[in-house]
């Protein structure tokens, strides 16, 4: 019993000193990132734009590719259901609005925690091993400001970007469904599309594309800043900075759209 209550109180005192240094991280990100520009303090513009490059450009091709198929995916399964009412015309009506207000911002979000989180973790833990995070606190940098902000940045511009990617490219897959299966001329998918779509649906999946894009950032330098023990750890490390960014958008997806469900 006395190894129990040991055990549970070593987790519990691991658990908040990692929620801990997690919301000081988050602090302090936020606090270079819009009260210091304020106070003078400037932003590394020239590294943020090359992790936008990184982040964003360079992950262009595959979310088209797989908004194309998530789009053509949902539109068949929309004629499944609607095909026995004969309204496969709202086809284009379930492909604009769900992809909009959800998949688009969730389909993005879980690529880039793959792809962007798992690299800067990765980055930033490789530093951290080699000593270099100390050698910049040494010489007077802080290694938030240096290393989290242009990150933190890039991917928070890039990641509404590449949400409208998607919605374009998913309505696009829905429209070749349509026009191929279901013998919907394009030009009146279009109109149904435009009918169907109001700026609420693409405001609430822009939204939602900046809080991921925080999430995965954020999760993903803070599980670089954790890594201890060489090339194991930054293994171990950045495997759970994408599981954790995965779980993290989902809870928030959920908390985001319960919140546009009750009040706008």
């Amino acid at each position: 019993m006395k190894q129990l209550f040991g055990a549970v109180g070593r987790r519990t005192l691991l658990f908040f000193g990692r929620v801990y240094d997690a919301t000081q991280l988050s602090v302090d990100s936020m606090y270079w990132l819009i009260i210091a520009p304020l106070r003078g303090k400037g932003l590394r513009w020239k590294s943020s734009i090359e992790q936008m490059v990184l982040v964003g450009v360079n992950s262009i091709p595959i979310i088209s590719i797989l908004s194309l198929f998530v789009g053509m995916i949902l539109a068949l399964q929309g004629a499944y259901v609607l095909r026995p009412f004969g309204a496969t015309l709202y086809v284009a009506d379930l492909v604009g609005v769900t992809m909009t207000r959800e998949l688009a911002p969730l389909v993005t979000a879980i690529i880039l925690a793959g792809r962007s989180g798992s690299a800067f973790a990765a980055e930033i833990g490789t530093m951290k091993v080699s000593e270099e995070v100390d050698a910049l606190v040494t010489i007077g940098l802080n290694p938030t400001k240096f290393l989290v902000i242009p990150k933190l940045l890039a991917i928070i511009i890039m990641q509404p970007c590449l949400t409208l990617i998607s919605d374009v490219v998913s309505m696009l897959g829905g429209m070749v469904i349509g026009m191929g299966l279901l013998q919907i001329d394009w030009l009146r998918y279009i109109r149904q599309t435009r009918d169907a779509l109001i700026l609420q649906d693409i405001l609430t999946g822009l939204i939602k594309s900046v809080v991921f894009a925080m999430i995965i950032a954020l999760v993903g330098c803070y599980e670089g800043f954790q890594v201890e023990g060489g090339a194991e750890g930054v293994g171990i490390h950045t495997t759970s900075s994408v599981v954790k960014s995965i779980f993290l958008i989902i809870v928030a997806d959920l908390i985001v759209t319960t919140f546009f469900f009750y009040f706008l």
